[in-house]
Formats: structure tokens, C-alpha cells, sequence
């Protein structure tokens, strides 16, 4: 693992953590997606993605039971997961949530 997920995770800027897989489909759809979220929204959020094929010692911690799998992390705590596709409204409304739910 080239970067401490702790360190990571405890940013006070709102951290997007993508749980996926190269084999999975819908991971694939969503990529574009997530990216497009990252750029809209700058300093505001960071996106982290994770191969879970690589780092399976890390998705066993966080609980990743499938893929793809979104959490949402502030400060080191959880604020939200989400297993499975998700359109880009719902991301965004979740991630205003977080946000004003940690401002």
C-alpha cells in the first residue's frame, strides 16, 4: 500500500473511499461518474479508489462485503456507505448530508 488509509481517513476534508474491483462491471460504469463528482466538488472532497483484489487485508477491516462499496469518512469516522451502483444525485445528496452533518 502506497499511502497510510488512517492518516488518510482522519483529514478534516471529507474523504470518498471507492471499494472496487478491474472485474466488476458496474465499478467500471461508476468510475467516469466518481470522477466527475471529485472535479465538481475540488478541495471540498478527495476520492480515494482501492482495489480490493489489492488491498484485501484493508476491505476486510472496512467491512467491504461487495463491490463496488462508497464510504464516506471525515475526522476518522464513518458517515456513510453504500453498496452497490449509485446515480450521481444520490452521491452528491449524500455527500451535502455529510456535509452539513460535520460542518
Amino acid at each position: 500500500m502506497n499511502f497510510d488509509f488512517e492518516t488518510l481517513v482522519h483529514s478534516n476534508r471529507l474523504i470518498l473511499v471507492d471499494f472496487h474491483a478491474p472485474w466488476c462491471g458496474p465499478c467500471r460504469a461508476m468510475m467516469p461518474m466518481l470522477d466527475e463528482v471529485q472535479a465538481e466538488l475540488g478541495d471540498l472532497l478527495h476520492l480515494e479508489k482501492i482495489n480490493v483484489d489489492e488491498q484485501t487485508p484493508l476491505a476486510v477491516q472496512q467491512r467491504v462485503m461487495g463491490v463496488p462499496t462508497l464510504i464516506l469518512f471525515r475526522q476518522g469516522k464513518e458517515l456513510w456507505r453504500h453498496a452497490g451502483d449509485i446515480s450521481k444525485a444520490a452521491l452528491l445528496q449524500a455527500i451535502r448530508e455529510a456535509q452539513q452533518a460535520t460542518a
